[in-house]
């Protein structure tokens, strides 16, 4: 959420920020519905006061037996005109809102400027592309052929964009989220939650899915949202406090099951387990000072990339540009894992600072040491990792020629000390 204040200070700045992020500048109609509000504001103040001072009069002339009917006349009047300017402060100030509460976080001055993913920065490759003397499969062909990833038996209960894992993949799907979350908590300094994965409205609204992003979220009769991300409940866990100074940094992680209806997906990844509308996925969120949080998202980004470098999986790190960043993201890295099979890159985390654009959402703040005033806290979110793909990277990158799947050594003490799995189809 922004501060009309921002706007009122940098109205240009605004413009600019939102132009980078493809957008037209609204800052004059904001301002024009501001000077609106605060005008009504002001006359709502003066009419109040005046009606004080006459209902005073009115006392002290029935007191003295003197005529009070002009100024009975003018209270009356008063109280009309102050119901009618309440009413139309309410209606510009809930139409400002409305405004304010659907713009999108302005990026940081270092990301780079572009309008898609066309134009996100390469920052770094990390490994190298594994070599293969056959034709690599993608993650859905060689699930099937082990008998171990079954997409007919999920469209049968569910529909599509689902998926069953049996035996060794579930539990690899299950490996894989137990050592992510060793990693973090052992040695990243994580503390682990287990969240609600159903949630309420103003918890989404906190973290910005709400009100613009409501068609990718599945909401239950009773008014309860499934979570998209563990990063809703995460970053909820100080909504409305002020911590102490000395508080800070908060870092927590989870895995949760998540839930998107990929509405603007219609046609993308409809094959595989790429992009489904139930996924497990293990998040990181910090919630940081101010000055520290473009260094905590450096720290994030490593934590994810940590992951992959165990599995011994090739990625690379985008900067992410302004056109392409989450709705709440002020600076944003993508971490994008090698697919063999689909002989390309394709997103695995994305790890982003939000500023204190979450913060005032949800009423975060800290309280400075030796400060009696309070400031907002700045959040970041990031995956560490999504657990779905990167079981789809462990299947492409370590595949054999027989169909058998190679289990990284990282993952072996999760699996049994199995070393491999092996085909039961062809």
């Amino acid at each position: 959420m922004h501060d009309i204040k921002q706007v009122r200070d940098a109205a240009g700045e605004f413009g600019t920020g939102l132009k980078r992020r493809g957008l037209e500048p609204a800052s004059a109609n904001i301002l024009a519905l501001d000077k609106d509000r605060r005008g009504a504001q002001t006359a709502l103040q003066e009419m109040l006061q005046r009606r004080n001072e006459a209902s005073r009069l009115v006392g002290a002339a029935k007191k003295s037996g003197g005529d009070a009917s002009d100024l009975i006349a003018e209270v009356q009047s008063l109280k009309q005109r102050i119901a009618d300017t309440e009413n139309q402060e309410r209606a510009l100030a809930a139409q400002l809102t409305s405004i304010l509460e659907c713009l999108p976080n302005l990026p940081s001055p270092d990301a780079p400027d572009g309008a898609d993913e066309s134009d996100n920065v390469e920052v770094r490759l990390v490994g190298e592309k594994p070599s293969f003397n056959f034709a690599p499969k993608e993650h859905f062909d060689l699930g099937e052929n082990l008998g171990l990833m079954d997409f007919e038996y999920a469209a049968r209960l569910s529909g599509s964009r689902f998926v069953v894992l049996k035996g060794a993949l579930a539990r690899m799907e299950r490996a894989l989220a137990s050592f992510m979350l060793d990693i973090h908590t052992e040695e990243h300094g994580y503390a682990e939650v287990a969240p609600p994965v159903l949630v309420r409205e103003e918890a989404l609204y906190n973290t910005g899915q709400l009100p613009k992003f409501s068609e990718d979220l599945f909401r239950t009769e009773d008014d309860y949202y499934l979570i998209p991300t563990a990063e809703v409940p995460l970053t909820n866990i100080h909504a409305g406090q002020i911590l102490d100074e000395s508080d800070l940094p908060v870092r927590v992680t989870a895995w949760t099951p998540c839930f998107r209806s990929e509405a603007g997906a219609a046609g993308r990844d409809t094959r595989g387990m790429l992009r489904q509308h139930q996924f497990n996925k293990v998040e990181m969120v910090s919630l940081t000072h101010p000055d520290q949080s473009d260094a905590e998202l450096e720290r994030m980004t490593a934590c994810a990339e940590e992951i992959l470098k165990r599995l011994g999986v090739h990625y690379r790190v985008m900067a992410l540009c302004a056109g392409d960043m989450g709705f709440g993201a002020r600076k944003a890295y993508d971490i994008e894992a090698w697919l063999p099979g689909q002989d390309m890159y394709r997103e695995i985390s994305s790890c982003s600072t939000c500023g204190d654009f979450q913060a005032r959402r949800m009423k975060a703040r800290f309280r400075p040491a030796g400060s009696k005033g309070s400031q907002f806290v700045h959040t970041l979110n990031g995956s560490g990792l999504a657990v779905g793909r990167t079981l789809i990277a462990v299947l492409e990158n370590y595949q054999q020629d027989d169909g058998s799947i190679v289990i990284p050594e990282a993952l072996r003490p999760y699996m049994g000390g199995k070393s491999q799995i092996g085909p039961t189809a062809t």
